[in-house]
C-alpha cells in the first residue's frame, strides 16, 4: 500500500480504500456516493469542538491525522477504544480506559480535569466519534460543569450532529447525572450549587427548556418590613440637641450654682487658683 493512502484514510468510514476514486472498500464495502464533492471529506477531518481551545471529540480517523492535532494545539489523547492503537506515543500524552462493557465515567472525568488543569488540549475520541467519545465528553460536562443530562446532550449534539448513543450508554449516562445531582444536592462543600428557588426549574444556560416552563428567577425577600423612620410621622423630631459630656453636665447643674463673668467658678476646674499678691 502506498504511503499516501495509509496517510489518507476515508474520511467516512475510517478504513485505507481509494475513495477518491470510487474505490469499494474491502473491510466495510463503503463506497463514495457518485456526486459527493471532496469538501465533505475533507471537514470530516476536523475533530469536533466542544470546548473552545480545550476540549476536541472526535474518530480513530481524527486521532490517526498527528499534523491535524498539532496544528489544532493537541497535546493529549484520550482513547475510549482500548482496540485502537495509539500511534504517536512520542508526540501525545495518551490515556485509555479499561477494556470493560461500561465506560469509567469517573477515570476519564479525572484525567480530562487534569488537562484543563494544566492548560492542555485534548480530544476524546473512539472509532466513529458517535457513541462511546461522545458519552464521555457528556459525562465530563455533566461532572465538571455541573450541567444536566439534557444540556450536556443538547451542547454535544449541536456541534457533532453525527452523536448516536446506543441504549446502554445512554441509560448508564442518565444514571451517571442522576448520581452527580444527588452528591451536588447533598454537599455542603464548596461547589455545590444552591437550591433553585420556589421548586422552579433550574437554569438552563441558554439551552432550551425541555419542559417548556419559563425560566426561574432568584426569588427575594417579598415580606413586610418596617418603614424608614424619615417616612414614619408618629416619631415627632427632637426640640433641642447637645452635644459633648459637658453640656449634658450642665443641664444637669441648677441653675444657681452656673454664673458667668470674671468671679464665676466652673463646676468642672480642678485647678487650685494662685495668689497674685
Amino acid at each position: 500500500m502506498r504511503k499516501r493512502e495509509r496517510e489518507n484514510p476515508c474520511g467516512i468510514c475510517g478504513h485505507y480504500h481509494k475513495y477518491e476514486e470510487g474505490e469499494v472498500c474491502g473491510i466495510c464495502g463503503h463506497r463514495m456516493p457518485v456526486g459527493v464533492e471532496k469538501t465533505l471529506v475533507q471537514v470530516s477531518a476536523f475533530p469536533s469542538e466542544i470546548l473552545p481551545e480545550f476540549l476536541y471529540l472526535g474518530s480513530y480517523d481524527n486521532a490517526s491525522r498527528s499534523e491535524l492535532l498539532k496544528t489544532l494545539g493537541i497535546s493529549r489523547v484520550l482513547n475510549t477504544v482500548p482496540a485502537c492503537q495509539n500511534l504517536y506515543k512520542n508526540s501525545f500524552t495518551y490515556h485509555c480506559l479499561p477494556d470493560s462493557p461500561t465506560l469509567a465515567f469517573d477515570d476519564a472525568v479525572d484525567f480530562l480535569e487534569q488537562c484543563e488543569k494544566v492548560k492542555a488540549r485534548v480530544l476524546v475520541h473512539c472509532m466513529s466519534g458517535k457513541n462511546r467519545s461522545p458519552a464521555v465528553v457528556m459525562a465530563y460536562l455533566i461532572k465538571s460543569r455541573r450541567w444536566t443530562f439534557d444540556q450536556s446532550y443538547q451542547w454535544v449534539k449541536e456541534r457533532r450532529l453525527s452523536v448516536d448513543l446506543n441504549p446502554g450508554f445512554l441509560q448508564q449516562l442518565q444514571e451517571y447525572a442522576q448520581k452527580v445531582q444527588a452528591a451536588v444536592e447533598t454537599s455542603t462543600g464548596v461547589g455545590a450549587l444552591p437550591p433553585v428557588p420556589d421548586g422552579g426549574a433550574p437554569f438552563s444556560f441558554g439551552f432550551t427548556n425541555p419542559t417548556n416552563l419559563p425560566p426561574a428567577f432568584p426569588a427575594f425577600n417579598t415580606t413586610a418590613t418596617a418603614p424608614s423612620i424619615f417616612t414614619r410621622a408618629d416619631i415627632p423630631p427632637p426640640n433641642e440637641f447637645t452635644f459633648g459630656a459637658a453640656a449634658a453636665q450642665t443641664q444637669n447643674t441648677p441653675q444657681n450654682l452656673v454664673s458667668s463673668g470674671p468671679s464665676s467658678v466652673n463646676p468642672n476646674a480642678t485647678d487650685v487658683s494662685m495668689d497674685g499678691s
